[in-house]
């Protein structure tokens, strides 16, 4: 153990709580993906069990290689990736496609691998690092609403009106996150009153747009009523799937009916990604629903720890800017699966399938603990410092004096402060 240590660096703690999540994941996974089998008729289940594992896999090694990069680098990254992200979502949006009869339009296709690349939580990595960035380099210049509408809120309205056609929910929060980072990095409040009402007005206009113009955007917003409609009353696709979740929640009971042994699994469409919840309750019950409800919390917890240690203002607000969309993402999906919310589509990181989620978390935790690897490095220079300061201290109360003035350690202290 001690091994591995000595090349994983940052929060000790949000290392073990990936490693249980990922972990915990691969039973759900095996047991849920009998629906894509035997319903769908979509490959094995030790299949879709492998695809999980190697997702994972290289997950890590995402999680691993981002983390020994230094998070001042990645401010300057996003000058390169936002227009590549915008032509992502471009593209994605005008290849407009089916997958298994559903909208797939969220979707960019990756050649000769066959695996779909989600690219609208790409495109929300990118922008909170990018909002991060901007609240970093004006955190102590005065803030003037006509030039944050061009320098800030401009690249973020396009990067939220370009995923909105295909995918409202990731759309909403993100721009809930933005608000949140905005707010905590010291935006006026009544200039994101603003914002919130363009952001409504923008929305309602877009309505507007797709009901006179179906042509362009079709089924996007009779989806949305749907889904709305299907929340509030007993009928619809959407109801279909909250009811076959609430009977799963039902008979899991308090301890469950044990792993791999869920009934409504065969029946609820999407048991392996976006109602994974339901599963987990009806084979582990009320004990291991609250069980993975606390983990996430608890990452959330280590988050904020991380976000506090941090040296910087940038450093600050990287981490709480990705990192806190990871929990709000998987308390809606338990919020949904419990019907406590609409239907979203939005999965449970790290633990429901799907290659883009995955990847794109184990992004965002890669930065956390580089920001944490960051922190705990600053602090061992610093207590080094201070002990070679106090040992010089004590030097000159015994008469000592030291010889080399290169040796000094207040010396090393200014250099290290330049």
């Amino acid at each position: 153990m001690k091994v591995i240590f000595q090349y994983i660096k940052g929060d000790k703690a949000i290392w073990a709580i990936v490693t249980i999540l990922a972990i915990f994941s691969f039973m759900p996974i095996y047991s849920a993906s009998t629906n894509l089998v035997y319903v769908v008729g979509n490959g094995s289940t030790i299949g879709h069990l492998i695809k999980h594992m190697v997702l994972l896999i290289t997950g890590f090694g995402v999680i691993y290689g981002v983390h020994k990069v230094p998070y001042k680098y990645f401010s300057g990254m996003t000058i390169i990736m936002f227009p590549i992200v915008a032509i992502l979502l471009v593209v994605t949006l005008a290849q407009g496609r089916e997958i298994g009869g559903a909208n797939a339009s969220r979707w960019l296709n990756i050649p000769f691998v066959g695996i779909g690349f989600q690219t609208s939580t790409l495109a929300g990595l990118v922008l909170m690092v990018f909002v991060s960035s901007y609240l970093a380099r004006n955190q102590h210049v005065k803030k003037n609403f006509k030039q944050s509408l061009v320098k800030l809120w401009l690249p973020v309205s396009i990067i939220l009106l370009l995923v909105l056609p295909a995918n409202f929910s990731t759309t909403a929060i993100i721009f809930l996150m933005v608000l949140l980072l905005t707010f905590i990095g010291g935006y006026p409040v009544k200039y994101l009153s603003y914002i919130l009402g363009i952001g409504v007005f923008l929305l309602l206009f877009f309505v507007l747009i797709t009901k006179a113009f179906p042509e362009l955007m079709p089924n996007r917003v009779s989806t949305w009523k749907s889904r709305i409609e299907g929340f509030s009353k007993s009928n619809g696709t959407e109801n279909y799937q909250v009811e076959k979740a609430k009977i799963a929640i039902v008979t899991g009971g308090m301890l469950g009916r044990g792993p791999g042994k869920s009934v409504q699994k065969n029946f609820l469409p999407q048991s392996s990604s976006d109602f994974i919840y339901a599963i987990i309750i009806e084979e582990y019950g009320l004990l291991g629903a609250v069980l993975v409800a606390f983990i996430y919390f608890f990452l959330l917890l280590r988050i904020l720890v991380t976000a506090k240690k941090a040296t910087t203002v940038f450093g600050t607000l990287l981490v709480i800017g990705v990192g806190v969309p990871i929990v709000f993402q998987a308390m809606i999906n338990m919020a949904v699966a419990v019907n406590i919310l609409p239907v979203t589509g939005q999965t449970l990181p790290l633990i429901s399938s799907g290659g883009t989620s995955i990847w794109m978390t184990c992004f965002a935790l890669g930065i956390i603990l580089s920001v944490s690897a960051s922190a705990n490095e600053a602090s061992k220079t610093l207590a080094v410092l201070e002990d070679e300061l106090e040992n010089e201290i004590s030097g000159e109360m015994t008469g000592e004096m030291p010889t080399d003035i290169e040796e000094n350690p207040l010396n090393k202290l200014d250099e290290t402060n330049n």
